[in-house]
């Protein structure tokens, strides 16, 4: 391998690391479970992939089964393992969809550079940077001027009380952004009872007032109480 090829290659896993850290940067600023060091092996280990996939193709040039994309397609298809790891289910929420998501970008990022796409990798991450950064800034406005309502709802433990309240709060265009459920034991006078403890996170579009939206699903069957959070 002649000194020019060296410097080439090592050049392509350098930008590798450069962009899958800039990804990685911004997950880990947000304390999401995929950071820096994770992004930055994905695409490293990508590129690589890349990388020999071609020189292989090169060796064996002229064999009539011969694909240097055969290597990239596994990789593209096995980074789903590892963004499955990074979605969490608690409850009827899921978490961590946008930091999977991320990591495929990444690996995908991490193949174009090996397969000497340099431009169209650094367009795609400034993409995923903006996407991922700029985006979260305007939801967040967007969630703050519609009035985020936290609230804890201690309910009848039945599979229909969370369609119940789901039902009230259409009604008044109130959006559930996140839930988590949980059991837990209660003691009344005569025996010891499970219910059912919902914590939610409401998106008032309306504005209606937090001593409103609280009555009114305290009146629903089944409530226990109501704890603002």
């Amino acid at each position: 391998m002649e000194y020019y090829e060296v410097l080439e290659n090592f050049g392509q896993l350098a930008l590798a690391c450069v962009l899958g850290g800039m990804i990685g940067y911004e997950r880990q600023s947000r304390r999401k479970s995929a950071g820096l060091r994770t992004n930055i092996l994905v695409c490293l280990g990508s590129c690589l992939i890349m990388m020999m996939s071609y020189e292989i193709y090169k060796q064996v040039e002229g064999m009539t089964n011969a694909d240097p994309a055969r290597l990239g397609a596994q990789v593209v298809s096995g980074i789903g393992f590892l963004g499955a790891g990074a979605i969490m289910k608690e409850g009827v929420s899921v978490t961590g969809l946008t930091t999977a998501a991320c990591l495929w970008v990444v690996a995908c990022v991490g193949l174009a550079v090996g397969a000497g796409f340099y431009i169209e990798a650094i367009m795609t991450t400034i993409l995923v940077v903006i996407v991922v950064g700029v985006l979260s800034h305007f939801e967040l406005k967007k969630s703050t001027r519609a009035g985020v309502l936290q609230l804890t709802v201690y309910s009848d433990n039945n599979p229909e009380q969370l369609s119940i309240i789901t039902s009230c709060l259409d009604d008044l265009h109130i959006d559930i952004t996140k839930i988590k459920m949980r059991e837990e034991y209660a003691r009344n006078e005569r025996e010891q009872t499970i219910i059912l403890v919902m914590e939610m996170m409401l998106l008032n579009s309306r504005h209606y007032s937090t001593t409103h939206i609280v009555n009114i699903l305290q009146d629903l069957p089944g409530i226990h109480g109501i704890e603002l959070r």
